[in-house]
């Protein structure tokens, strides 16, 4: 975690995860977290210490020119009209021959606050990666990502959640059906977004062929038969609820037969792969959550669909 994981006291993580998650107020939060300050470490500087830094956790620039990268609109009918997204692919991909190289597709699902820098820069990670990488923001269709986290995830909850799953089905099924892809779709999110790919697992079937969900809530039980995806999980051993729902969830993939793979990572937080959150982030596990899912994805995806 960061330099200063040491000084913030576990429960002060615990009180900012409430706090994104909604169930608690800003209010609440200020207050919890008073509890903590100590000499030398104030509330302010606690908070401070919890909210992301976004210029931290940029790996790769968005001018960066290995990638090509653009905001693309995709319709959505049965959601809220239209979403609007981040698109990143390798330059690699269209200029090493006459013909568009065909690549798999990885849509990428943000947390509860909408599109933000982070949820953008791990985009242009997987086009490193040789993916076509769509970060689609759920809250197109009251202005976007307002740059700010915390009304982010105001007006995130504002919004219908089955028109939100249907915008992101619309996402989904665009970014597969593309004509520089190889018909081959991965899913992977945080939080919200994690649970929003195991949603869609159960919801694609065939259309989907893995999914890599971070800290997201389980599958709906009843959609879980409908499975056709290869399904890595990602927890922080530390995640309270999660952590403790792990064994169920794996359960529930091993009796309907689902091609699976769990992981419970030590001495990590909800939000342990987020490197604009230092006080959450676990440099350690983080990379090896990384590198498996792209091991996972390359395994599922490279071989073109029939």
């Amino acid at each position: 975690m960061g330099d200063d994981s040491k000084k913030i006291p576990a429960e002060a993580v615990d009180l900012y995860t409430r706090f994104i998650h909604g169930e608690i107020d800003r209010r609440a939060f200020a207050t919890g977290v008073s509890r903590y300050a100590v000499a030398g470490l104030t509330a302010t500087a606690i908070i401070e210490a919890l909210m992301p830094h976004y210029a931290l956790g940029q790996q790769i620039a968005k001018d960066d020119e290995r990638i090509r990268a653009d905001y693309v609109t995709v319709p959505s009918p049965d959601g809220h009209g239209e979403i609007r997204g981040y698109f990143v692919r390798p330059f690699s991909a269209d200029s090493r021959s006459a013909t568009p190289a065909r690549l798999p597709g990885v849509v990428v699902i943000h947390e509860n606050r909408g599109l933000n820098p982070h949820t953008e820069d791990v985009a242009r990670r997987f086009a490193l990666a040789n993916f076509n990488a769509f970060a689609p923001d759920t809250l197109t269709s009251v202005g976007g990502y307002p740059g700010d986290d915390y009304r982010g995830g105001q007006l995130f909850s504002s919004l219908d959640r089955n028109k939100m799953t249907q915008d992101l089905l619309a996402a989904a099924r665009w970014l597969r059906t593309r004509e520089d892809g190889n018909g081959k779709l991965a899913a992977t999110g945080f939080c919200y977004g994690g649970a929003a790919s195991n949603l869609l697992a159960g919801m694609m079937g065939e259309e989907l062929a893995a999914a890599a969900p971070f800290y997201g809530g389980a599958t709906p039980s009843e959609l879980v038969p409908a499975i056709k995806a290869a399904i890595l999980i990602h927890h922080g051993a530390l995640d309270g609820r999660l952590a403790e729902g792990f064994p169920a969830q794996i359960a529930e993939l091993e009796r309907h037969g689902i091609t699976h793979e769990g992981h419970l990572w030590p001495d990590s937080v909800h939000g342990f792969f987020n490197d604009a959150t230092p006080e959450r982030y676990n440099p350690t596990t983080a990379a090896q959550a990384w590198d498996r899912t792209l091991a996972w994805f390359n395994q599922y995806t490279r071989t073109p669909a029939a």
